[in-house]
């Protein structure tokens, strides 16, 4: 094999790619790239068995052949070489050459007869949705999935279609993300649970125009997503999902409008005084005065007025300040409000279109 194209394009090529090569497996082939100049394109493409990925890049073949190699050596080789044209030449033995300018390595390859390619699945039905708003939406509810695996529902993020509507849906046990977003067109009902890691790497590598799309593409045991010239494809989370609709309360006692900014700012400020691995709660004091927000740990402590707007009763209620943080941090909105029920019922964050809701477990708060 015998192929010319730019380092730039390769490195951009090998960097997608190389989020699917596994960090730890007794499959030694996984741990590498595959160069496929077999046809009349070249292609790069890894495999961990539970995500795969496969870009393509321009380039000239001179002679056509593949090569699989060590994804931690040639991401390595290619990152550090020049600007300038990349000439990749493999003998009958898979050895490589690999030379840039004045820059010549030579590694060892080895046969792509072994390598996992990605599955060949039908590609029908698809479900289009700008790169913008796939990644906003999964940076918007991401945080709120479980990285146990004692739960394997929690790891991953619902994706329901219904009719115009895509929502995603992300859980851990503490706090419930919700985001809701209108699709381009009508399409077909259904329910998936996609994997964490999944939704990580396609969120770093799809570019976010607004004018460019992600075709998602939907199978019984696998969701595909392929947008500019990458594709993505990954298992399926086995399983149905949790009943989230039945947690959602629309009774409250009491209402808020609050500064979003004001609000965040406050419960940044009371993590100074939170050491790694404590739980401390940040108690939130809300009256007709306004929200009084403490901190009390072993370090010191924390009293904040927050003005707001309130309907309702008083309420005497403990959070972990870094579930709000998480929440607060990926909403747009200047002014948030917020429900509250009880002081041992969860609290909710949302809009009026409810385009997102947070739900967020209170915590136990000691009365003197």
């Amino acid at each position: 094999m015998k192929i010319i194209c730019s380092q730039s394009e390769l490195s951009k090529a090998v960097n997608i790619v190389s989020k699917a090569v596994p960090t730890r497996t007794t499959m030694t082939i996984l741990e590498c790239i595959l160069i496929d100049a077999s046809k009349n394109v070249i292609r790069l493409v890894a495999n961990d068995t539970e995500i795969g990925i496969e870009t393509q890049i321009d380039g000239t073949i001179e002679e056509p052949g593949i090569v699989a190699l060590d994804a931690k050596v040639f991401s390595e080789i290619v990152r550090k070489l020049p600007d300038n044209m990349v000439i990749i030449n493999t003998d009958s033995d898979f050895k490589t050459l690999i030379k840039c300018e004045k820059a010549n390595f030579n590694i060892i390859g080895k046969p792509g007869d072994d390598f996992s390619y990605l599955p060949e699945l039908p590609k029908d039905d698809a479900i289009v949705i700008s790169q913008f708003s796939l990644r906003e939406i999964i940076h918007q509810t991401i945080f709120c999935t479980s990285d146990t695996e004692s739960n394997k529902i929690m790891t991953g993020e619902l994706f329901r279609v219904d009719g115009g509507k895509l929502k995603v849906v992300a859980l851990d046990g503490h706090r419930i993300a919700i985001r809701e977003i209108e699709l381009k067109e009508e399409y077909a009902s259904r329910d998936v649970i996609v994997p964490k890691k999944t939704l990580n790497e396609v969120s770093k590598v799809i570019g976010g125009g607004l004018d460019d799309d992600v075709n998602i593409y939907i199978t019984e045991n696998h969701i595909t997503f392929v947008f500019d010239r990458t594709t993505v494809v990954s298992r399926l989370i086995d399983g149905e999902y949790f009943r989230v609709e039945q947690m959602l309360s629309s009774v409250y006692d009491t209402r808020i409008k609050i500064s979003k900014s004001e609000l965040l700012g406050c419960l940044d400020r009371s993590t100074l005084l939170v050491k790694e691995g404590d739980k401390k709660p940040i108690i939130m004091n809300i009256t007709d005065e306004g929200m009084h927000l403490v901190m009390n740990s072993f370090i010191g402590s924390l009293n904040e007025e927050i003005d707001i707007s309130k309907e309702g009763a008083d309420i005497l209620i403990g959070f972990n300040p870094k579930f709000f943080i998480d929440a607060l941090r990926v909403i747009e909105d200047d002014e948030i409000t917020i429900y509250f029920v009880n002081s041992k019922a969860p609290a909710f964050i949302k809009n009026d279109n409810e385009s997102y809701i947070y739900m967020i477990l209170p915590v136990n708060v000691k009365t003197e």
